[in-house]
């Protein structure tokens, strides 16, 4: 099976599970999980049993060993982890409300994450067939931003799949708002572009599916658009379709997205990924319908990495031609 290297950042959530008076103060209570949307990806395909890769960087702290001690227990390859000597490991705190649905208070200023440089990066990294993977959270400031180009140029020109997940968080901005002239750019060096809803009408200014078909025409070869519990939309060169996802009691939605493009990822490096898969329906639809059970599933329990399926978990939507 073909490797998926996931990069970008690896933190800490903070998720709120309740919380108690004393002495008349409300105080919140929070749980640490282990979480990062590229490091919730690598998760994802290593529980289903695929050949994942972490590269990033975390500090030189307690949180950043739990961190890496957790990758590996699921076991994500963390090789290609570095640990800074001085910069803290990010932080995020999460609060869910009765739906299961999250909001994010990020403490990422300077973090470990974010101070990384070119010259980090390793050939290693990346090879013919590999998937490498990123989301936005690596666009947001201009330090970060330069790695991720390099890394994907780099990637493209050894024969990897590059995989895009938008995953858009405002607050990470200056400003508080995504830019779109940082995200543009990488836009064409994607085979797989996924975004939910509402990241596709800020990219395309309400235009929809005119963008989605000029992202094709610049040579993205997958679109995957998420809609929260609505059908999962895809778009290929020469088809396009939806597949309706189960109705299910939702707890968490922290990883929903990571866990659709982990098992997503997970299925393209099952069948390698080739020209004939991108150009069939059925495969495409197949791997799609999987995903969106990956998805599905890690909403019923609370956390990031804790509620990604393993491959027993969601069998039931496993392609046909990958058993």
């Amino acid at each position: 099976m073909n490797r998926v290297v996931c990069f970008g950042e690896a933190l800490i959530d903070f998720l709120r599970i309740g919380g108690d008076s004393v002495d008349g103060l409300p105080l919140a209570d929070f749980r640490q999980f282990p979480g990062g949307a590229p490091a919730n990806v690598a998760v994802a395909v290593a529980k289903l049993g695929g050949d994942a890769w972490f590269a990033g960087q975390v500090g030189n702290d307690a949180f950043g060993r739990f961190l890496k001690d957790s990758l590996a227990h699921y076991g994500v390859r963390t090789d290609f982890l570095m640990t800074h000597p001085d910069a803290p490991t990010a932080l995020a705190f999460v609060d869910l409300d009765e739906h299961g649905d999250r909001s994010f208070m990020f403490c990422r200023r300077a973090t470990a994450d974010l101070v990384m440089d070119a010259s980090q990066i390793d050939g290693q990294w990346f090879g013919a067939g590999d998937t490498f993977h990123f989301c936005s959270n690596t666009l947001t400031e201009r330090g970060i931003a330069h790695v991720t180009e390099t890394a994907t140029g780099m990637a493209r020109s050894a024969g990897s799949l590059v995989s895009f997940d938008v995953n858009l968080r405002h607050n990470l901005w200056s400003g508080g708002r995504a830019d779109r002239t940082a995200i543009a750019p990488l836009l064409d060096r994607c085979d797989i572009l996924k975004v939910s809803s509402d990241e596709l009408d800020f990219l395309a200014k309400g235009r929809g599916e005119p963008f989605i078909y000029e992202c094709l025409d610049k040579g993205v070869r997958l679109v995957l658009v998420t809609d929260g519990p609505g059908p999962v939309r895809y778009y290929g060169d020469v088809f396009s379709g939806a597949v309706v996802t189960t109705p299910c009691k939702v707890v968490d939605t922290t990883a929903a997205g990571d866990a659709f493009t982990g098992g997503l990822l997970f299925g393209l490096a099952e069948l390698g990924a080739t020209d004939v898969v991108f150009a069939e329906r059925d495969a495409i639809e197949q791997l799609v319908r999987f995903a969106t059970g990956c998805g599905t599933h890690a909403v019923r329990s609370a956390g990031a990495f804790p509620s990604l399926p393993t491959i027993a978990d969601v069998e039931q939507y496993r392609p046909r031609d990958t058993k």
